[in-house]
């Protein structure tokens, strides 16, 4: 059966979700996708790329995507991010745009959003794996409790965390989160189609910074470097 080779600090928090009869049912059809030869997106080995970059104890804010993109070479195992040389997709551009109104940061030249990740923003999708071409097919096959467990293991961090629920289907999510200790941010979604209804000019970049400043902690480096090391 197909691996969930999660980094260990993961394994801890995650143990009942792992063993849990939906995540069995979702490696076995995971397994019989591959077996078909379909393509699926990311790569096998980037399914559990946001965990591996940003440990659990080092998680200060999430930003919760739906599925992964569906067109080659898009994605990486990071919610909204691309690989350096890929063209940054439109929702992405609007996050930019949001980030430039909101901190005044010139758009970057890429849509790699790794700078992010390893300071403790866990850039996750509800749906960690996608079939070519496909939009939303792995949804509903076991993908979704099991990120909910990861944002209910969050929730439960003694250190408050800012959670930024962009669209309907994250706003959803804040019933796993308790808004009295941490920060529940919601805005529309930053696709074109909805962008204009509430995403641009919600200044949760800032609002980000300030909540973890004044409970002690140091504000997110949002400006991503034009040089990719």
């Amino acid at each position: 059966m197909t691996a969930f080779a999660l980094p260990q600090d993961w394994q801890i928090p995650l143990r009942a979700a792992l063993a849990a009869p939906e995540t069995l049912a979702l490696r076995g059809f995971l397994d019989a996708e591959l077996a078909a030869g379909k393509t699926l997106f990311p790569p096998q080995n980037a399914w559990f790329r946001a965990l591996e970059l940003t440990p659990f104890d080092k998680v200060r804010v999430v930003i919760l995507g739906q599925d992964p993109y569906h067109g080659p070479g898009q994605a990486h195992g990071l919610s909204f991010s691309v690989p350096p040389g890929v063209r940054p997709p439109p929702s992405l551009l609007n996050i930019y745009k949001e980030l430039e109104g909101d901190l005044g940061f010139p758009r970057p030249r890429h849509g790699f959003l790794e700078h992010w990740s390893r300071q403790g923003v866990l850039l996750l999708n509800s749906v960690l794996t996608v079939e070519m071409a496909k939009a939303a097919s792995h949804s509903k096959k076991g993908w979704e409790p099991f990120t909910d467990a990861i944002i209910a293991q969050v929730n439960n961090k003694t250190d408050p965390v800012v959670f930024m629920l962009w669209g309907a289907y994250a706003h959803k999510k804040a019933a796993y989160v308790d808004s009295s200790r941490h920060l529940v941010l919601k805005a529309a979604h930053p696709s074109p189609l909805s962008a204009y209804n509430g995403f641009l000019g919600c200044k949760h970049f800032s609002q980000c910074n300030a909540f973890l400043v004044s409970n002690g902690f140091p504000p997110i480096d949002w400006k991503l470097p034009d040089v990719i090391l």
